[in-house]
């Protein structure tokens, strides 16, 4: 049987939170143009929050997908000590051999090739000479490096077993000789006064700007034909490709400790990867990001202060109100409440729609183009809650002083 209030309670009305929502909501519509303009700051502040988050998972996406397009899974080894040591002790390079050995006790290798480092003068035309620069590598050798073909073929397992003079060349170096790279394929170049067959042409996935093996002048042919130009059976470089990234640096370890127990020990191997290179760019993605963010969280503190400022404002302009309520009941807790629910309405809504804007424009990219911009979902969550922290944190100093205003003093304001 429900209650009803007897004539000896005087206890005041209590405002539900329902009615304090609501007198903020009209107290919105009221000054639409004052607290729109407010409401801006926030706006601006939550979507470029979101837009840098974006800009960072996108900058970073574009950096890791860079490295891995040079090979992420790859690992490459040469002997250290190549130069001419002082005591005439006999050097100790790599081999074909060492490749083997590596192959038949590290699981997981998908390819390797081994890089057999030459230089020669080739005619072209004129009684002109141009310096190139040779690889003997393996046919998988373009897995390894993951190479683009652009046009033609590179050689396969049959060439090396046949020792076909063959040749490959870098995409820029065919153009300058044949015009073209479809062109080159199928000419005829002289290496050392031997004939080699032009059957394709390939380019770098990334471009390393003359810093690995591969340079504009480059050719890269078996490596069975390249070593009838070395005096010695000796490799530069060992290159392999992994099955899988996770496999890389346990890897590299059991490589490191294959070919340091097949020479001597005072022999110093260097077998590295691009795992650092990957950490690295990630640091400097995380680092971007943070000074962004903070950019963001700047803009933030400024449009909070503008709306700490409008709602001082708006306190002053209502005292006659406050003093009005508080005649009718209502307590200082009430009063902070009302105020407070204002600033958040205004920061919250603010930040609804900063969302909605940062979301859209990175949305609209993957939509009306083949572009796949990285959204982050976590932003819009942390975007909300930074923007509803700015409303509390900011509307609690107009809030209090509406709350401590006396009630017959503001009721005589005029």
């Amino acid at each position: 049987m429900a209650t009803t209030p007897t004539a000896l309670d005087t206890r005041p009305p209590k405002l539900v939170l329902s009615e304090i929502l609501s007198f903020a909501f009209e107290t919105f519509c009221s000054n639409k143009v004052r607290f729109a303009l407010t409401a801006l700051g926030m706006v601006i502040g939550t979507a470029s929050l979101i837009l840098v988050t974006t800009i960072s998972l996108t900058g970073k996406q574009y950096l890791l997908n860079q490295i891995q397009a040079i090979g992420s899974n790859w690992i490459y080894a040469e002997y250290r000590s190549a130069s001419q040591r002082i005591d005439n002790t006999a050097a100790d390079p790599l081999t074909m051999d060492d490749l083997t050995a590596v192959r038949a006790e590290v699981t997981g290798i998908a390819a390797a090739s081994p890089v057999i480092d030459l230089s020669d003068r080739i005619p072209v035309g004129g009684g002109k000479e141009r310096d190139i620069h040779i690889v003997g590598v393996s046919q998988e050798y373009s897995t390894v490096r993951n190479l683009v073909i652009v046009s033609g073929r590179f050689f396969d397992i049959q060439d090396l077993q046949a020792h076909n003079k063959v040749a490959v060349l870098v995409d820029k170096l065919a153009h300058d000789l044949y015009g073209s790279p479809g062109e080159a394929v199928g000419k005829v170049l002289k290496v050392s006064g031997l004939p080699f067959t032009v059957i394709g042409t390939f380019r770098e996935r990334v471009d390393t700007f003359g810093q690995s093996e591969v340079t504009d002048n480059t050719i890269a042919m078996p490596y069975t034909v390249a070593r009838y130009f070395s005096d010695t059976p000796t490799v530069k470089q060992l290159y392999f490709s992994m099955a899988d990234s996770s496999m890389v640096v346990p890897a590299t370890e059991q490589i490191q400790h294959v070919l340091q127990s097949r020479h001597r020990s005072e022999s110093v191997y260097s077998v590295d990867n691009l795992t650092q290179l990957v950490s690295l760019a990630e640091k400097v993605a995380n680092m971007l990001t943070l000074m962004l963010l903070l950019i963001s969280l700047v803009v933030l503190l400024v449009s909070g202060i503008g709306i700490m400022n409008i709602m001082l404002a708006t306190v002053s302009a209502r005292i006659r109100e406050i003093g009005i309520r508080k005649a009718l009941g209502a307590t200082n807790r009430e009063i902070r409440f009302q105020f407070l629910s204002e600033a958040v309405v205004i920061s919250v809504g603010g930040g609804l729609l900063g969302v909605i804007i940062g979301l859209a424009i990175p949305w609209s990219v993957r939509f009306l183009t083949a572009y796949r911009l990285p959204v982050s979902g976590l932003s819009a969550i942390v975007a909300i809650v930074v923007s509803s922290l700015v409303g509390i944190l900011f509307g609690t100093v107009p809030a209090t002083r509406a709350a401590r205003m006396d009630p017959v003093e503001s009721l005589r304001h005029e």
